[in-house]
Formats: structure tokens, sequence, C-alpha cells
């Protein structure tokens, strides 16, 4: 007769069932020496574990909890996650020789075309909205205020601090340092580079090569028709964050341009007439309009007079550099802009000029014309991106590929003493570990 069965009576006791995770941890910020600043979710699971014998998952389906006679509960998992990225990529250089991306590729522009043409057949047209009408965006007229006096104020405060910061610039190109010594490396293709081995020659610099003045074509009227080749020189020609501004509300008495205060009239695909808005009464003062900022004379700028006026000052400069790019970008969105595929041409308006002034790569195939296509914000305010200075004050060539790289504005702030936002931390490369030798750089995988 069979035994009966007993219970094992092991002296080593058996391991506890694993916990339910629905997730492991993702560790894709660590990378080089440090870890960035995770963030910590906790997320409660409610599902059980499967009975005996069924060969279920988990309630996270990544283990197999063993068979037993009771089901196990699901504990609370612990995800890390972060959500700026340790290292970054440095912006490309674009080459001469090729013609920049459309920020939106053509496939998927013309997709939305047909994904809007398939829904708006067999519904009437609608009249167009403003800006396209001729009308201003009211909601906008306060923000190009704003932004244009955030330009004039970041230019002041810059050449107050380029008093305590110093700003070196090459003689033979238009690269720029962002100490009181210039970089080891010899990027120099100026004039001369080969005799000099690529190195720069250092010298001082003004506020125009950190915050570089991108300009067009001013319009009195930005529905009109494209400026013709002939014109060019007839045109007057102002910054092109100033034009945006202008055609977003903002008035100045020495750029004048045309306000409709009635929607267009179209009588073809391409040809409008103005409304009559001679049944109109009289216009009111703008109830937007703001005081207007204006830019201190080089002759008057005076330093910071402590470090702690200096540290005050690099973080007004640096709030101002935010508020000046994310105006510009709400203006981006109903404002048309466009740039030069193959040049730095900018214009605002929905059509580009006909200058044919383009002397980039093969513009003798083009007949000079630009390559006119949607611009993005870098395209109207450059950053201008420089080496970051690290603890130890000094760059060694041998080391180049563990330094990180910021914008000249935001550089200039650090460096007088503001706090590094978080947004430009992963191309300064904060969290990467320098080493002290080039032997020991030789050691790193």
């Amino acid at each position: 007769m069979a035994a009966a069965m007993r219970p094992s009576s092991s002296p080593y006791p058996l391991p506890p069932p694993p916990t339910c995770s629905s997730r492991l941890p993702q560790l894709r910020s660590f990378v080089g020496l440090r870890w960035s600043a995770p963030r910590v979710q906790v997320r409660r699971q409610l599902d059980a574990v499967a009975g005996i014998g069924s060969g279920a998952r988990g309630c996270g389906g990544r283990f197999r909890a063993p068979a037993s006679s009771a089901s196990q509960p699901c504990y609370s998992s612990i995800v890390i996650r972060n959500d700026n990225s340790q290292n970054a990529d440095f912006p490309r250089n674009y080459s001469k020789r090729e013609k920049k991306p459309f920020p939106i590729p053509v496939l998927e522009l013309r997709r939305r075309a047909r994904q809007r043409m398939k829904e708006a057949e067999g519904k009437p047209r609608g009249p167009p909205p403003p800006p396209k009408n001729g009308l201003l965006v009211q909601r906008l007229i306060p923000e190009a205020y704003r932004v244009y006096n955030a330009r004039i104020l970041l230019i002041n405060n810059l050449k107050r601090l380029m008093k305590v910061v110093p700003v070196k610039g090459c003689k033979y190109c238009s690269e720029i340092h962002v100490g009181s010594v210039g970089h080891p490396f010899r990027t120099c293709r100026g004039m001369s580079s080969d005799k000099r081995k690529g190195e720069h020659d250092w010298g001082s610099t003004f506020v125009e090569a950190v915050f570089l003045p991108v300009e067009a074509y001013h319009l009195e009227d930005r529905l009109g028709p494209r400026i013709p080749h002939d014109q060019r020189f007839e045109v007057p020609r102002i910054p092109a964050l100033v034009e945006l501004c202008i055609q977003a509300g903002l008035d100045l008495p020495e750029y004048p341009t045309k306000r409709r205060r009635k929607p267009i009239v179209k009588i073809g695909r391409k040809e409008f007439v103005d409304a009559n808005e001679d049944d109109l009464p009289d216009p009111e003062p703008d109830k937007f309009k703001e005081p207007i900022l204006e830019e201190v004379p080089d002759d008057e700028i005076t330093p910071p007079s402590s470090p702690e006026e200096t540290a005050a000052l690099a973080e007004e400069t640096l709030e101002v550099w935010e508020t000046l790019r994310n105006g510009a970008l709400r203006l981006m969105k109903r404002y048309s802009v466009r740039v030069c595929g193959y040049c730095p041409e900018v214009h605002i308006g929905a059509s580009g000029h006909k200058a044919r002034n383009c002397g980039a790569f093969k513009h003798q195939q083009r007949n000079g014309q630009h390559g006119w296509q949607a611009a993005v914000l870098d395209d109207l305010i450059p950053p201008r991106y420089v080496w970051h200075m690290p603890e130890s004050g000094e760059l060694q060539k041998e080391l180049k590929i563990f330094y990180g790289q910021a914008p000249a504005v935001v550089e200039i702030c650090i460096q007088g003493g503001a706090k590094v936002p978080e947004k430009y931390k992963a191309t300064m490369r904060l969290d990467i570990g320098i080493p002290s030798s080039l032997k020991e750089a030789e050691m790193v995988v």
C-alpha cells in the first residue's frame, strides 16, 4: 500500500514568490559618469496573479508567477523616468552645398492637403480667418509689443553684461567664444587659415556677434504684390523680428503699415479688393498700445557695480531671452515667415520677394532666385552656439568630444551668475565627467 503523501521537511525555506511588476525601471538616462535627476512615479496595480496550473501571466505580463494554491497580490511598482535627456547632440551645421530640410516633409504636406480637400468636399468654402483676410489677430497684438520690448531689453542687458563677461571673436571668421581667452580648437576657415593651421586670432567683439541681426524687407502692405527685382533697393530693410511685430500689430511711426478694418473681398484665386470702410466711424485709440523701450547708445552703457548686481542682471537677461523666443514662436504660428533653403535670407509674409540676390551654391542655375520654404524659430532668432566652459575654466583640444555647447546668450548669463536652465543641460553636457588628462580619456569606452 502506497504511503500517504507528507509535506516536505527540507531544512531550507522556499524562496518567496516574486512580486509582480508591470514595468521595469527605465535607465536610459544613465549616460556617462553621472545620472541626471530622475522623476519617480508610483503606480498601483489592481490585478492579481492567476491560480494553480493556469500558466497565466502576472498582472504586468513580464514575469510568470509559479503555480501556487493561493493567488499573490500585486505590489506597488516604482517606475523611474526622466523627461529631460542627459546628453544630446549639437545642432547640425548644414553644408553650403546642400539645401535646408523642410520643417515638415513634403510627403506629409501633401497628405495633409489631400485630407483637407477630402474633408471640404461638398461643403461651402467659408471666409478666410485673420490674418489671411487682412485683419489682425487681436489676441496677439499685446504679444507683438512684448516681443519688441524684449528684443530691446535683451540688447541693452547684453551690452552691460559684456562689460564684465569677456566675449572674444575671431578676426578672420565669424566664430566667437565666451571667456577671457579663446578656445584652442583649430576650426578657423577664414582668410589665410592654412598658414595659421586653423588657429583663431582672437580679439574683442560686439553685441551683434552674440545676438545676430537678421534683416528683412519692410512691407507697407503685407497682402500687397511681391517685391520685384527692380525695386529691391527702394524697399527699406529692418530687423526681421521687428517686421514680424509690425505685421502682428506693433505701431512704429518710422515704419508705417496699412491697417484694414474690414476683411478683404476676393475676386479671384490670388486677386482681391479692399472693402469699403467709409461707413465705419473714426478709429478709436488703440487699447493694446503699450510703452515702447529704446535702445541705449554704446557710450551710455554702465557695467554692473557688484557681483550681486551682475547675477541679477544675468537672471533677468535669461528670462528676457526665453520671453523673446517663446513670443516669437507664438507669432510665427499665425503670421507666415519664409526662409531661403540655400541662404539665410528671411522674408516676413506668405510669399517671398522676387529679388534675385541669392548667392548660395548653384545660384546660377536658379538665376539668383531664392528657394522659399517655411522658416523655423532658429532661422528668425539664430541661437549661435558656443563652447561651454567647464568648472576647471580651461579647454583642452585633446578633450574636445567631452565638452558641451550652449547658445551664446545663455553662456554669457551662466558665466554672469545665472542658474543653468533645464532645457539647455542636454547640449551643455553638464552630467558628463571630463577626464583630467589625455591618458584618462583614452581609457573611456
